[in-house]
């Protein structure tokens, strides 16, 4: 395990932040993204667009990252994420993401969660 990169962290806040256009200002522009067992999203605008719609369905989003590893093409970051309803609601999933770098930007983004529990 390793220390956490500032960028990482940043990269968090985003999220946390439901910043949708900061969190695809670290993809490249024919990033892949995927979220749990769906369909990839492919290039910034659609990434940017899907994790704004996805923002929308929460309140609030907390992550604690709980270690990082970080390869020279490769960051592996585990932690826990609680989701809020907007009903007030949390609940909170152990997540593992993989991000594989090119150069500097996050080519393909994958987010390994079961997110069965945020569907009631």
């Amino acid at each position: 395990m390793s220390t956490t990169p500032a960028w990482v962290s940043e990269l968090v806040s985003s999220i946390d932040g439901m910043d949708a256009d900061k969190f695809a200002s670290f993809m490249t522009k024919d990033g892949r993204f995927r979220y749990g067992s769906s369909e990839p999203v492919v290039g910034t605008e659609a990434i940017r667009a899907y994790v704004d719609q996805f923002f929308g369905m929460f309140k609030a989003l907390r992550h604690e990252l709980l270690g990082t590893w970080t390869y020279p093409d490769a960051v592996f970051v585990q932690g826990t994420v609680t989701y809020t309803s907007h009903e007030g609601a949390e609940t909170t999933l152990p997540f593992v993401n993989c991000l594989k770098m090119r150069g500097t930007k996050v080519h393909e983004y994958l987010v390994y969660i079961d997110p069965t529990p945020l569907s009631g």
